[in-house]
Protein backbone atom coordinates (compact mmCIF):
# COMPACT_ATOMS: atom_id res chain seq x y z
CA UNK A 1 0.00 0.00 0.00
CA UNK A 2 1.24 3.33 -0.82
CA UNK A 3 2.10 5.55 2.23
CA UNK A 4 -0.59 8.23 1.49
CA UNK A 5 -3.11 5.29 0.86
CA UNK A 6 -2.38 3.69 3.66
CA UNK A 7 -3.19 7.40 5.91
CA UNK A 8 -5.88 8.59 4.20
CA UNK A 9 -7.79 5.48 5.42
CA UNK A 10 -7.35 5.90 8.85
CA UNK A 11 -8.00 9.56 9.27
CA UNK A 12 -11.17 9.04 7.10
CA UNK A 13 -12.14 6.38 9.46
CA UNK A 14 -12.05 8.64 12.33
CA UNK A 15 -13.69 11.43 10.30
CA UNK A 16 -10.60 14.04 11.02
CA UNK A 17 -8.83 15.14 7.93
CA UNK A 18 -6.16 15.04 5.66
CA UNK A 19 -3.93 13.54 3.48
CA UNK A 20 -0.70 11.91 4.38
CA UNK A 21 2.49 13.22 2.74
CA UNK A 22 3.94 11.26 0.15
CA UNK A 23 7.46 11.31 1.33
CA UNK A 24 8.31 10.03 4.52
CA UNK A 25 9.43 12.41 7.28
CA UNK A 26 10.75 13.29 10.41
CA UNK A 27 8.54 15.93 12.63
CA UNK A 28 9.47 19.99 12.18
CA UNK A 29 10.62 21.97 15.03
CA UNK A 30 8.05 22.91 16.93
CA UNK A 31 6.73 26.65 16.54
CA UNK A 32 8.38 28.86 19.75
CA UNK A 33 5.14 30.60 20.54
CA UNK A 34 3.75 26.33 21.17
CA UNK A 35 0.86 26.05 24.04
CA UNK A 36 -0.08 22.39 24.62
CA UNK A 37 -3.01 20.72 23.01
CA UNK A 38 -6.25 21.82 23.61
CA UNK A 39 -5.67 24.93 24.85
CA UNK A 40 -8.34 27.90 25.63
CA UNK A 41 -8.50 31.63 25.66
CA UNK A 42 -11.41 33.30 27.28
CA UNK A 43 -14.78 32.43 26.24
CA UNK A 44 -16.96 35.72 25.07
CA UNK A 45 -14.72 37.38 22.71
CA UNK A 46 -17.60 38.56 20.61
CA UNK A 47 -15.69 36.94 17.52
CA UNK A 48 -16.74 34.96 14.88
CA UNK A 49 -19.89 33.21 16.51
CA UNK A 50 -22.16 33.53 13.15
CA UNK A 51 -22.52 30.21 11.69
CA UNK A 52 -21.26 30.03 8.16
CA UNK A 53 -22.70 28.06 5.32
CA UNK A 54 -20.80 25.67 3.45
CA UNK A 55 -20.73 28.04 0.46
CA UNK A 56 -19.41 30.76 3.02
CA UNK A 57 -16.89 28.27 4.43
CA UNK A 58 -15.69 27.33 0.64
CA UNK A 59 -15.07 30.88 -0.10
CA UNK A 60 -12.57 31.51 2.59
CA UNK A 61 -10.38 28.03 1.67
CA UNK A 62 -6.99 28.64 0.65
CA UNK A 63 -6.42 28.34 -2.47
CA UNK A 64 -2.63 27.86 -5.17
CA UNK A 65 -2.62 31.86 -5.06
CA UNK A 66 -2.81 31.57 -1.38
CA UNK A 67 -0.49 28.91 -1.30
CA UNK A 68 2.37 30.08 -3.49
CA UNK A 69 4.00 28.54 -6.12
CA UNK A 70 4.60 24.85 -6.73
CA UNK A 71 0.88 23.50 -5.54
CA UNK A 72 -2.10 21.89 -7.42
CA UNK A 73 -5.57 21.16 -6.10
CA UNK A 74 -5.89 17.99 -6.16
CA UNK A 75 -9.29 16.55 -6.78
CA UNK A 76 -11.67 15.13 -4.44
CA UNK A 77 -11.50 11.93 -2.86
CA UNK A 78 -14.60 10.09 -2.68
CA UNK A 79 -15.81 9.64 1.09
CA UNK A 80 -17.56 6.28 1.55
CA UNK A 81 -14.87 4.06 1.45
CA UNK A 82 -13.67 2.66 4.57
CA UNK A 83 -16.46 -0.32 5.13
CA UNK A 84 -13.15 -3.15 5.26
CA UNK A 85 -10.96 -1.25 7.72
CA UNK A 86 -10.42 -2.43 11.30
CA UNK A 87 -8.68 -0.47 14.04
CA UNK A 88 -6.62 -3.01 16.75
CA UNK A 89 -5.82 -2.03 19.68
CA UNK A 90 -7.39 1.52 20.63
CA UNK A 91 -11.69 0.42 21.25
CA UNK A 92 -12.07 4.25 21.59
CA UNK A 93 -11.09 4.76 18.09
CA UNK A 94 -12.51 1.73 16.93
CA UNK A 95 -16.03 3.00 18.16
CA UNK A 96 -15.87 6.36 16.91
CA UNK A 97 -14.23 5.02 13.64
CA UNK A 98 -17.32 2.92 13.14
CA UNK A 99 -19.95 5.53 13.20
CA UNK A 100 -17.95 7.66 10.95
CA UNK A 101 -17.36 4.75 8.12
CA UNK A 102 -21.14 4.36 8.15
CA UNK A 103 -22.19 7.79 8.18
CA UNK A 104 -24.06 7.55 11.17
CA UNK A 105 -22.59 10.49 13.22
CA UNK A 106 -20.19 11.63 15.48
CA UNK A 107 -16.55 12.66 15.01
CA UNK A 108 -16.83 15.61 13.20
CA UNK A 109 -19.80 15.01 10.95
CA UNK A 110 -21.16 18.60 10.55
CA UNK A 111 -23.05 19.21 8.37
CA UNK A 112 -22.02 23.00 7.31
CA UNK A 113 -17.78 22.16 5.89
CA UNK A 114 -15.88 23.03 3.09
CA UNK A 115 -12.53 21.22 1.98
CA UNK A 116 -9.55 21.79 -0.37
CA UNK A 117 -6.38 19.43 -0.87
CA UNK A 118 -3.35 20.34 -2.86
CA UNK A 119 0.32 18.58 -4.26
CA UNK A 120 3.30 20.35 -3.92
CA UNK A 121 5.85 19.95 -6.44
CA UNK A 122 7.95 18.24 -3.94
CA UNK A 123 5.75 15.40 -3.41
CA UNK A 124 3.96 16.30 -0.01
CA UNK A 125 0.53 17.03 0.65
CA UNK A 126 -1.66 19.53 2.29
CA UNK A 127 -5.13 19.44 3.52
CA UNK A 128 -7.83 22.38 4.85
CA UNK A 129 -11.30 21.73 6.30
CA UNK A 130 -13.30 24.25 7.12
CA UNK A 131 -16.58 23.17 9.50
CA UNK A 132 -18.92 25.70 11.39
CA UNK A 133 -21.25 25.26 13.93
CA UNK A 134 -22.00 26.61 17.29
CA UNK A 135 -18.73 26.45 19.27
CA UNK A 136 -19.74 24.19 21.99
CA UNK A 137 -20.54 21.40 18.87
CA UNK A 138 -17.50 22.40 17.43
CA UNK A 139 -15.37 21.38 20.67
CA UNK A 140 -17.12 18.56 21.90
CA UNK A 141 -16.66 16.72 18.40
CA UNK A 142 -12.91 17.85 17.93
CA UNK A 143 -11.82 16.95 21.77
CA UNK A 144 -13.50 14.15 21.65
CA UNK A 145 -11.87 12.73 17.99
CA UNK A 146 -8.43 14.11 19.29
CA UNK A 147 -8.71 12.83 22.34
CA UNK A 148 -9.24 9.15 21.56
CA UNK A 149 -6.21 9.71 18.75
CA UNK A 150 -3.91 10.63 21.67
CA UNK A 151 -5.21 8.05 24.13
CA UNK A 152 -3.99 5.41 22.33
CA UNK A 153 0.20 6.09 21.76
CA UNK A 154 0.10 3.43 19.21
CA UNK A 155 -1.68 0.62 18.18
CA UNK A 156 -3.06 -0.68 14.58
CA UNK A 157 -5.28 -0.91 11.34
CA UNK A 158 -5.92 -3.49 8.78
CA UNK A 159 -6.97 -1.78 5.69
CA UNK A 160 -8.67 -4.92 3.92
CA UNK A 161 -5.90 -7.32 4.66
CA UNK A 162 -2.98 -5.00 5.00
CA UNK A 163 -1.67 -4.15 8.46
CA UNK A 164 -0.86 -0.24 9.52
CA UNK A 165 0.79 0.31 12.32
CA UNK A 166 0.31 4.19 13.99
CA UNK A 167 1.66 5.73 16.87
CA UNK A 168 0.29 9.47 18.12
CA UNK A 169 2.26 11.96 19.79
CA UNK A 170 0.63 15.16 20.98
CA UNK A 171 2.20 18.34 20.16
CA UNK A 172 2.30 22.65 21.31
CA UNK A 173 0.34 24.29 18.91
CA UNK A 174 0.45 27.82 18.04
CA UNK A 175 -1.75 30.70 20.08
CA UNK A 176 -4.32 31.14 18.04
CA UNK A 177 -8.06 30.93 18.26
CA UNK A 178 -10.63 30.42 21.12
CA UNK A 179 -9.28 26.27 21.24
CA UNK A 180 -6.46 24.40 19.85
CA UNK A 181 -5.74 20.90 18.96
CA UNK A 182 -2.22 19.69 17.84
CA UNK A 183 -0.83 16.21 17.10
CA UNK A 184 1.93 13.97 14.86
CA UNK A 185 0.92 10.51 13.39
CA UNK A 186 3.47 8.02 12.12
CA UNK A 187 2.32 5.28 10.00
CA UNK A 188 4.37 2.77 9.43
CA UNK A 189 3.78 0.09 6.96
CA UNK A 190 5.83 -2.68 4.56
CA UNK A 191 8.77 -1.11 6.37
CA UNK A 192 7.81 2.84 5.23
CA UNK A 193 7.23 5.38 7.38
CA UNK A 194 5.30 8.32 7.08
CA UNK A 195 4.63 10.97 9.30
CA UNK A 196 1.75 13.64 9.21
CA UNK A 197 0.98 16.54 11.21
CA UNK A 198 -2.55 17.73 12.02
CA UNK A 199 -3.54 20.69 13.54
CA UNK A 200 -7.04 21.69 14.99
CA UNK A 201 -7.95 25.63 15.53
CA UNK A 202 -11.59 26.60 16.91
CA UNK A 203 -12.06 30.63 16.92
CA UNK A 204 -16.30 31.27 17.79
CA UNK A 205 -18.21 29.04 15.40
CA UNK A 206 -15.46 28.35 12.48
CA UNK A 207 -12.95 25.04 12.96
CA UNK A 208 -9.97 25.52 11.08
CA UNK A 209 -8.43 21.95 10.54
CA UNK A 210 -4.57 21.34 8.80
CA UNK A 211 -3.13 18.13 8.09
CA UNK A 212 -0.56 16.86 5.63
CA UNK A 213 3.32 17.37 5.79
CA UNK A 214 4.12 18.94 9.47
CA UNK A 215 6.24 21.53 6.98
CA UNK A 216 3.56 22.82 5.18
CA UNK A 217 1.00 22.57 8.24
CA UNK A 218 3.00 24.87 10.20
CA UNK A 219 3.42 27.08 6.95
CA UNK A 220 0.18 27.67 6.04
CA UNK A 221 -1.51 27.27 9.52
CA UNK A 222 -1.91 31.01 10.29
CA UNK A 223 -2.53 32.56 6.64
CA UNK A 224 -5.53 29.57 6.87
CA UNK A 225 -6.84 30.79 10.10
CA UNK A 226 -6.65 34.54 9.30
CA UNK A 227 -8.46 33.73 6.11
CA UNK A 228 -11.36 31.17 7.56
CA UNK A 229 -12.18 34.10 9.91
CA UNK A 230 -12.04 36.93 7.90
CA UNK A 231 -15.13 39.26 7.54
Amino acid sequence: MHHHTASAIVLGITAVLALAACSPGAPENRPADGAPTRTHSPAGNGRGDAVLSSSELASRLLGESDLGAGYTRKPERPSGNNDNVTVLGCPALDDLGADAATGSGGGLDFPRRAKASFAHSSGAEVTEELYSDAGSKLSDGTGLIFDAMTGCPSYQVLAGSTPVDITTQETPASRLGDERWSHLLTFSSGGAETVVKQTAIRDGSVLLIVSGSPALVDQHLRAALTKATAG
